[in-house]
């Protein structure tokens, strides 16, 4: 109890930190907030003052426009008096009236009935007048390109550089809080460690650990069984045999450990999805390496087929990835290739690609041609071009018939682990991981096949292979556990591993 009371201290402790740095970034937020509204507050101010004096300009251009006007209709106006008086004892015809209409149209109306004087008069009026708005319209100016200088070079400058000053101030105490929160949570572990597990000695006494670990039952009931015998005076403990209806239960029957390491005759071992526990299938043609002539145990056609294509020695089903392709000396398995190929060229449209079987004699035929010589088999020709279905099983019997499976062994459960993985980016981040670390030629494999995939995933409405479908289908094939892992509760090979992680193998 007393090393619980020591973790639940610790964790006390570090709950008041928690609580701590939360007031502190509370209190940040605040001042940050205000100073953020202070300045905020600031360039309304300017802006405001701004807006102001630019319509104080307008109200003074205005100001200074109608007495223009005036003025130019008074001097129109006197003009027309001017040429009136000097017209009238020339020529008194037409013409003169027509000038004199021309200055009444301009504005002369509004001075009809005045003499020269007052006309005169009114003109002094309005040129001071003028002269008035003019100046004031010029000092409207002045200051209001003053105040747009001095708000765009300093003030706005000023007022930007301040808000970036408070985004800065905020981020840098979540940073110092992050850090410190890190450093706390690193100490309340190591103490949950110490506590659990000491390293050295401890004044105390020994950690949680040692304390669980020294528990002996067996020595425990014996002592029990002691002192029970001493208390009630028997010389041996209570019954445990005896009639039902007294409360006794029947002998509990005896539990057989099955055989940790059952044996597997080695013709029978194969993995989980069908990969043979050593070395590879028998090539289909019996002994075709050798050169030797068709079994009559093959079909017809088959048998006709491995006539027309003869055993070049370089198989391709049943054998080592790596193996095959130092031997063909490419980046990619030739069957990979040409198989993605032809689904791309004619068949990657069609319903249920991948999913659905294709026929078993075909298959089988098609096997043994790129078995016996994968370059003379051309899958454009019009036999294979009928259904596309036999391809497609032909490339999944490929990888299934694969020593070991594309995702190796070794990996396996890196994978499991990684799909169980509640959160998508940490599950996506240790799946990239995982992939990483695969061989060169299963890498690059792999790579080939997921842009093959994804070409398939581009024309999903109209073959109905979304990514949950091609998980199914591909899931079991490319990813399984070794031989010796995929036994099941009754011994037998095959069995619970690969079911259990069935659905993590398609996730």
């Amino acid at each position: 109890m007393k090393l619980h009371d020591v973790i639940a201290e610790n964790r006390l402790k570090f709950a008041a930190r928690l609580n701590e740095m939360s007031e502190d970034l509370a209190n940040l937020a605040k001042e940050v907030e205000k100073n953020r509204k202070a300045t905020k507050d600031l360039a309304t101010r300017y802006e405001r003052a701004l807006h102001e004096s630019e319509m104080a300009l307008e109200k003074a251009k205005t100001r200074f426009d109608q007495t223009h006007e005036e003025l130019e209709r008074i001097l129109l106006a006197k003009e027309g008096e001017s040429m009136k008086d000097g017209t009238h004892n020339r020529n008194g015809g037409p013409s003169g009236k027509r000038v004199i209409g021309k200055a009444v149209a301009k504005g002369g109306m509004l001075l009809k009935g005045k003499n020269p004087a007052s006309i005169a008069k009114q003109e002094e009026d309005v040129r001071q007048r003028m002269s008035t708005n003019s100046d004031a319209f010029r000092k409207a100016v002045l200051e209001t390109q003053a105040m747009r200088q001095e708000y765009f070079n300093f003030q706005l400058p000023r007022i930007l550089r301040s808000l970036k000053e408070c985004a800065d101030e905020i981020d840098l105490g979540t940073q110092y809080h992050l850090s410190r929160y890190a450093f706390l949570f690193e100490s309340v572990i190591l103490n949950d460690g110490s506590t659990v597990a000491p390293t050295g000695g401890i004044e105390d006494g020994p950690g949680l650990k040692p304390i669980m670990e020294s528990i002996d039952n067996r020595q425990d009931f014996k002592v029990y069984m002691q002192n029970y015998a001493i208390a009630t005076n028997r010389p041996t403990g209570p019954r445990r045999e005896g009639p039902w209806e007294e409360g006794f239960l029947p002998p509990v029957p005896r539990y057989h450990q099955p055989d940790a390491n059952p044996r597997i005759p080695h013709s029978e071992s194969r993995g989980p999805m069908g990969h043979q526990s050593g070395g590879h299938s028998p090539a289909p043609n019996g002994s075709a390496a050798n050169g030797a002539a068709p079994q009559e145990s093959y079909p017809p056609a088959i048998a006709k087929a491995m006539q027309q294509y003869p055993d070049r020695g370089r198989p391709t089903f049943g054998i080592p990835l790596e193996e095959q392709m130092i031997r063909d000396n490419v980046e990619v398995p030739r069957i990979m290739e040409k198989c993605c190929e032809a689904i791309e060229g004619y068949g990657i449209s069609s319903m249920g690609i991948f999913r659905l079987s294709g026929t078993s004699s075909k298959v089988q035929k098609l096997k043994v041609i790129l078995d016996r010589d994968i370059d003379a088999v051309d899958l454009m020709h019009d036999e294979w071009r009928m259904d596309v279905n036999n391809v497609t099983s032909v490339l999944k019997l490929w990888l299934r018939e694969l020593p070991e499976p594309l995702l190796t062994f070794d990996l396996y459960q890196g994978y499991i682990e990684a799909a169980k993985e509640e959160n998508e980016r940490l599950r996506q981040i240790q799946l990239h991981h995982r992939v990483n670390d695969l061989p060169d030629p299963n890498y690059a494999t792999l790579k080939f096949l997921m842009g093959h995939l994804h070409k398939v995933l581009e024309h999903k409405e109209r073959n109905g292979m979304s990514p949950y479908n091609l998980s199914v289908v591909f899931g079991p094939t490319l990813l399984g556990p070794s031989p010796t892992a995929a036994v099941n509760t009754d011994g037998q090979p095959g069995g619970g591993t690969t079911l259990q992680d069935m659905h993590w193998q398609c996730k």
